[in-house]
């Protein structure tokens, strides 16, 4: 009898391809193939803007005589403009939590329960918490990857370019853009984003109720930033040159005092006839800081790390509660 196949051909055949990926990973990678792949052009392109950017930053820096000049002596041009663009581009990286909130944390869940691919999954062989796990697990892994890159970077660009940055680095958008405050917010975010999606259960409302919900939290932490560490006063003479300990110092509150400690409002006898006849009265002869030295800038960004991280945990084993216990 003839066949169509030669003998030894099944034997002798190429066995096939596999894939690399199996199970929950080929699924979240094909499932969320758009994300990984904005999230990998993010990085791309924008950590090579911030080479770019600093680059050209030194080159014009140098050519200004800098470092052999001090910064305060290149002119207002050159050191505006290398502050401004520092600060034009932690504005610009201080967006992308917000981004990934809304466009990856939000539509997570939101779009899989609305489109009903979360019954259908949960019914297959895989157990609705590993499945959860694993959808969890994949967006903070590329939320981590993301915001640690670009953050790590642009902190190298900042680094190298100390002199020209903000003095009031507690306020500025330079305190949040950095490792690990970045990553942090940037999970954080993603997690609120997630658990709105969950409650919400609609794609669009959940990413426009993350926006604002974000953009509020931001605006929160902005007011908290003064209590993540304790101030240190410093006295010194009223007409007397400022301490070198407050170089780079962010001012929390200022007064003047007398040699026993007594404080008065900075204005204080400011407004007088005789100023310094109202100092000499009232005993008026020192300057009072309350600061933070730029020594307590590390510390101050791992404790506020660590309340993100502490309510991003908070909000996942809330997520964990409410999608294990309620029907999808």
């Amino acid at each position: 009898m003839s066949t169509l196949t030669r003998p030894g051909a099944t034997e002798n055949a190429a066995p096939a391809k596999t894939r690399r990926l199996r199970g929950l990973a080929w699924l979240m990678f094909r499932r969320h193939r758009p994300a990984l792949l904005t999230c990998l052009a993010l990085i791309v392109l924008g950590g090579a803007w911030i080479v770019y950017q600093r680059g050209a930053m030194l080159d014009t820096l140098h050519a200004a005589g800098w470092p052999g000049k001090p910064a305060d002596a290149l002119g207002d041009n050159v050191a505006g403009d290398a502050s401004g663009t520092l600060n034009s581009i932690a504005v610009n990286l201080s967006f992308l939590t917000t981004v990934l909130a809304v466009f990856v944390g939000a539509p997570l869940l939101a779009s899989d329960m609305e489109n009903g691919t979360a019954r259908l999954a949960t019914t297959q062989s895989v157990p609705r918490g590993r499945w959860l796990l694993a959808k969890l697990g994949f967006a903070l892994l590329l939320v981590t990857v993301t915001t640690g890159a670009l953050s790590g970077l642009f902190a190298w660009w900042r680094g190298s370019v100390a002199p020209f940055s903000p003095h009031d680095w507690l306020h500025d958008v330079s305190f949040d853009t950095t490792v690990p405050v970045f990553v942090a917010l940037g999970l954080f975010s993603t997690v609120l984003g997630i658990t709105i999606g969950a409650l919400i259960r609609r794609t669009v409302p959940a990413m426009a109720l993350t926006f604002l919900t974000g953009y509020a939290a931001t605006i929160a932490f902005d007011l908290v930033k003064d209590r993540l560490a304790t101030p240190r006063r410093i006295a010194f003479p009223l007409e007397g040159a400022r301490p070198a300990a407050l170089d780079e110092a962010v001012l929390v509150d200022n007064w003047v005092g007398t040699a026993s400690g007594d404080l008065y409002g900075w204005g204080t006898c400011a407004n007088d006839v005789a100023p310094d006849a109202c100092r000499a009265k009232t005993g008026i002869v020192n300057s009072v800081w309350d600061y933070f030295g730029k020594d307590q800038m590390a510390g101050m960004q791992w404790a506020a790390s660590g309340i993100f991280l502490v309510l991003a945990g908070l909000l996942v084993a809330l997520l964990l509660w409410r999608t294990r216990r309620g029907p999808f």
